[in-house]
């Protein structure tokens, strides 16, 4: 419930875009009762305007209407200017933007996307570039104009970089991440696998085995070796179709390694290294 402080004679105060007034009931002379009265913004303020002509002290209207004495007075200014019409709410707009894209400019655009659908802003800009626009525009400000005229649909913000979490573990051999790599071909044209293997924080390379197969038998030897020349890491992480054999080969003892006691290793199903691949590839 709220306590709502009425003045008498009628006054009427804001209360959430709305005007609180006190009444007499219709059955008349029972206890006052309170009515919401919605009243516009223009009204609030030539009623305010109306009050101040009256006599009543401008800190007094401003409080009564919920807003500082230099509304009160700007009110007043534009009601003498304008009358009515000058009591409504303005745009905010700037009278001039000497960073925006003239019309002439706009106008070519806009002309450029309708010869070419297909060409984006990066597309349009370098052409309005090519053929002597003085300034060229940027691909920003060619997006926004095909915005502007509804030429292209606007795409959601992505992210920014500086967002982004990166996430690793806090010491060696925490986890490692395994995958398989394609398209590394022999002297006589044979496309050959690459086991690799990264170690998650110190981005070590624990495997790199090239196998003309990349077969269960083929990986799990691969990982094998690594482990007998590295130890065995806290998890692994790689692909599905490969997580059940690595699970074999660290606990296999003819892979060559035990666990202590009856730890199994924890390999999750899934694909962290595409850096590593891709380094690996441009090598």
């Amino acid at each position: 419930m709220l306590d709502i402080a009425v003045p008498p004679h009628g006054l009427q105060v804001p209360l959430f875009g709305l005007f609180v007034t006190r009444r007499l009931r219709a059955s008349g002379g029972g206890r006052p009762g309170l009515a919401l009265v919605e009243v516009s913004v223009v009204e609030q303020r030539y009623r305010a305007v109306l009050e101040v002509k009256a006599g009543i002290a401008v800190t007094e209207v401003a409080a009564r209407s919920g807003v500082s004495r230099q509304s009160v007075h700007a009110w007043l200014r534009r009601y003498e200017q304008g009358g009515l019409g000058g009591l409504a709410d303005r745009s905010r707009r700037p009278d001039s933007c000497p960073h925006q894209v003239s019309a002439e400019i706009e106008a070519a655009v806009c002309e450029l996307r309708r010869e070419h659908p297909k060409w984006g802003p990066l597309r349009l800009a370098h052409e309005l570039g090519k053929a002597g626009v003085i300034p060229a525009p940027s691909r920003m400000s060619v997006y926004r104009v095909l915005v502007r005229h509804g030429l292209i649909e606007p795409e959601a913000r992505k992210r920014p970089k500086s967002s982004y979490r990166r996430w690793e573990r806090e010491e060696p051999m925490a986890l490692w991440q395994l995958d398989i790599v394609g398209g590394a071909f022999l002297a006589d044209g044979t496309e050959a696998k690459v086991v690799t293997g990264v170690d998650d924080h110190s981005r070590y390379c624990v495997i790199a085995s090239v196998v003309a197969r990349a077969t269960g038998r083929a990986v799990c030897l691969a990982f094998a070796a690594a482990l007998r020349a590295y130890g065995v890491p806290g998890e692994v992480l790689t692909d599905i179709q490969y997580g059940w054999c690595l699970r074999e080969a660290a606990h296999c003892p003819a892979g060559g390694v035990r666990l202590p006691g009856d730890r199994r290793l924890p390999v999750f199903v899934a694909d962290r290294s595409e850096r590593a691949r891709a380094r690996l590839l441009a090598c």
